[in-house]
């Protein structure tokens, strides 16, 4: 699910339609947001350099890093840094946030970025104001991809660190005109659901078109396991998770999907869920209800019930399977049976067929007809 979803973003917008934009959440229980949103970034920008993306540029509006963070993660992703400069720009929100470094540095006291980072990067100094913060945005992908009909992407590392400068309407206004801008091909963004309320996340999903969730693969809610044990699931939820994706199709329709997700020490990849883990079994048996009659199936049960021929299955045997269909064919009033007498109480030949012979009880009882029996009631 998440190669479709990298798809979706590389594939872009519509003409007339508004730019695809995914949210990707995550909350403490499994912190792994960021791994994904890191994914996604290098996706994308492994087709944008390939030139396989309907966007030609990127810009990444980095709040919680450091360009050089960026820098070396898209080196350990094979991306030539020196070619970089032709689809890349970083709007560098997380060294000087409010302009305070720029007065250190004048003292002497703060370091420069390097080299490499300061060639792909543009410090904003004032994140509270967000208008400026749109119009940097768009001059640099302008910047890169000329004044034409060429687009460029937009990727948000932190929502959060934009809430704690500015109102949920500037945001969400910063982010509904992101989407509506003709030159932008696809945007997404990152933020941790639990760092604040419900009406904020509903919101920020709300802008978006796809929502990514990272769920807890194992849920820890019965408090009555050891303490062990509690902490071995959570470790395990630190290193493994469900991706859980809820797409908003172009005809209004909802598609959900998830897979899970996993961190390790060569990466992170994706699986499709198996249900077949041992731990998940025993945490899911230890969450059902306590009930008089059982759940599961046993061994021999599974083999039984996979035994049983349904009726819709093939059942000829090796003969061609003839469906009746309600109408009488020409071969079978050649060999039709004749009637089975009614004195006769036994069927000596199974082929014969039988009929059902009606008696009246009396000669006062009428016969059917067309007539309403309840014709002569004046109701």
């Amino acid at each position: 699910m998440a190669e479709w979803v990298c798809r979706a973003l590389r594939d872009g917008a519509l003409e007339g339609e508004h730019a695809p934009a995914l949210t990707i959440k995550d909350s403490i229980a499994t912190p792994l947001g960021f791994d994904a949103f890191c994914h996604v970034l290098s996706q994308l920008s492994t087709n944008i350099a390939a030139e396989k993306s309907q966007s030609r540029a990127l810009v990444l509006v980095a709040f919680s890093r450091s360009p050089s963070y960026y820098v070396d993660l898209l080196k350990r992703r094979g991306l030539d840094i020196s070619s970089s400069q032709q689809w890349i720009r970083i709007l560098d929100c997380y060294t000087d946030p409010l302009g305070w470094r720029e007065r250190l540095m004048e003292c002497g006291s703060a370091k420069n970025l390097s080299h490499e980072a300061s060639n792909l990067a543009s410090t904003c100094r004032n994140v509270k104001d967000v208008d400026k913060l749109f119009s940097s945005v768009i001059s640099l992908g302008k910047g890169l991809v000329g004044q034409g009909k060429v687009r460029f992407s937009v990727a948000i590392d932190s929502v959060n660190e934009m809430l704690r400068h500015a109102s949920l309407s500037s945001v969400a206004g910063l982010l509904s005109n992101l989407r509506c801008c003709d030159h932008i091909s696809s945007i997404f963004w990152f933020l941790h659901a639990d760092l604040c309320e419900e009406k904020v996340t509903a919101v920020i999903e709300y802008m978006s078109s796809m929502v990514a969730s990272i769920e807890p693969l194992i849920p820890f809610a019965n408090r009555q396991r050891g303490i062990s044990e509690n902490l071995s699931l959570v470790e395990r939820n630190f290193t493994k998770g469900k991706f859980h994706v809820r797409c908003k199709r172009r005809n209004g329709r909802v598609r959900v999907m998830f897979e899970e997700i996993h961190i390790g020490q060569s990466g992170i990849y994706f699986t499709s869920p198996s249900f077949e883990d041992g731990l998940v079994n025993q945490v899911n048996q230890g969450l059902l209800p306590k009930v008089q009659f059982n759940l599961q199936l046993s061994e021999k049960e599974r083999n039984d019930r996979a035994k049983v021929v349904l009726p819709f299955e093939h059942q000829g045997n090796g003969k061609p399977v003839e469906i009746y269909d309600g109408r009488k064919s020409l071969m079978d009033s050649k060999y039709e049976a004749a009637p089975v007498s009614t004195g006769n109480s036994k069927i000596n030949d199974e082929s014969s067929k039988g009929e059902i012979i009606y008696f009246r009880d009396s000669d006062d009882e009428m016969p059917d007809s067309d007539e309403d029996p309840d014709d002569d009631l004046d109701i």
